[in-house]
């Protein structure tokens, strides 16, 4: 019987992943979100939205951000105006991840702007995330790396989004795949 190839995790590294803050910036902002940010007991929106700039990331006014959400590069993050994060929304942004306006990311949404090469060495590679105006992401979706969700694009529970979605869609699955027209079938 032939032998099964194994990737040598020992060969892995950064790959295209450079950080934007030094070290102590990093550390701090692990602390800061453990305590504060990733905190049920904080319960107020603006507190953890105060921390969330005061870190680099560029949101928007009117915005809520439910407890127990966890931002691992707040300076790679740039939100719009009047979304909703849910609580134990998590993004995973080592490339930028830009969110429209009047958009809403559900409970346990994961949006992740990295990942590894799956059949060669393991190394990280990294691509941005545009989630734009009027999405909702719904609960416990996984949105991955080089995707763009279009303007107004619903995508349904537990859904996986694996290459980028039109416009006005209703989306849903693994891999997520369109449903149907979320108002009427936009002009060509």
């Amino acid at each position: 019987m032939a032998k099964r190839r194994v990737i040598d995790l020992s060969r892995a590294d950064r790959g295209d992943y450079v950080p934007a803050r030094g070290f102590f910036v990093r550390l701090a902002w692990l602390v800061v979100e453990a305590l504060l940010v990733n905190n049920r007991l904080l319960v107020i929106s603006s507190w953890r939205i105060g921390l969330l700039r005061l870190f680099g990331a560029k949101i928007g006014t009117g915005c809520r951000f439910m407890q127990a959400i966890r931002v691992k590069f707040p300076w790679e993050l740039e939100v719009g105006d009047h979304c909703w994060f849910g609580e134990g929304v998590w993004i995973w942004n080592h490339a930028r991840v830009q969110v429209g306006s009047h958009v809403c990311l559900s409970q346990n949404a994961f949006l992740s702007s990295g990942s590894h090469g799956v059949s060669t060495d393991m190394v990280l590679r990294v691509a941005p995330i545009v989630i734009e105006d009027g999405v909702w992401v719904s609960t416990g979706c996984v949105v991955q790396m080089g995707v763009t969700i279009g303007r107004s694009a619903v995508v349904t529970p537990l859904s996986v989004v694996h290459k980028s979605l039109e416009a006005e869609g209703i989306y849903g699955g693994n891999p997520c795949r369109f449903i149907k027209w979320r108002f009427e079938k936009p002009a060509d």
